[in-house]
């Protein structure tokens, strides 16, 4: 799958769009534009509709739409009032509930770091309660959950950070430096592929981010 996200031929059961910054680069773009179905967490649907793209859903508790926006898109809006979870949440569920299991989600990063920060965050519920397989795509790579041993596909340079939520122990093959079980999440950043595949054996979760685009190893 993760190969085809690189060969602009990844094609997921649904796409959110957030509303932090719209994508430019053509692989989150190519994935929005052929969405199979496309759900917008709240205001991010007047962007979307302003780059004439048109959701199938608009998903959030409705404080960053005007009044003629949501009655001119009342038969796809769907309002949440609860606040104990993000608009990037409520739309999750609303896809969940439809029977969508492979979700990409874009635009969910930029504009507000803190907003940034939970996001990525999320990802581990996605899979491990929610049990979807999600991918978030930013305009240089991407972010995806992982749960105990997990095989990646990569490309020789490509650059991978690991984030250590609950391993406390991990061990790599593929990569050019050697992970364990990092106890802060800077420490697995900024490592790199040595081949098409990286292993990744632990014993809880991690988040792992990938870029589009490779480092020679002579750098």
């Amino acid at each position: 799958m993760f190969t085809d996200i690189l060969n602009n031929n990844y094609h997921p059961d649904a796409v959110i769009l957030g509303n932090g910054d719209f994508p430019v680069n053509p692989v989150p773009l190519n994935v929005l534009r052929n969405a199979k179905f496309l759900c917008c967490c709240d205001g991010a649907a007047m962007r979307c509709i302003a780059n004439g793209i048109k959701p199938d859903a608009i998903v959030g508790d409705g404080d960053s739409l005007s009044e003629d926006f949501k009655l001119q898109h009342r038969d796809i809006l769907h309002l949440v009032s609860e606040q104990d979870d993000n608009d990037q949440t409520k739309s999750t569920r609303f896809c969940l509930n439809k029977g969508f299991k492979n979700i990409a989600y874009v635009g969910a990063t930029g504009r507000r770091e803190d907003h940034t920060i939970g996001n990525v965050s999320l990802l581990r519920d996605y899979l491990t309660e929610f049990g979807l397989r999600p991918v978030m795509l930013t305009d240089y790579g991407y972010f995806l959950p992982v749960h105990g041993n997990t095989f990646i596909n990569t490309f020789k340079g490509q650059q991978v950070s690991l984030f250590n939520l609950s391993c406390t122990r991990l061990e790599s093959t593929g990569l050019r430096w050697p992970s364990t079980a990092f106890t802060r999440l800077w420490q697995g950043t900024l490592n790199e592929a040595t081949s098409d595949e990286v292993s990744l054996c632990g014993d809880g979760d991690l988040i792992v981010y990938l870029t589009y685009e490779g480092k020679s190893l002579s750098n």
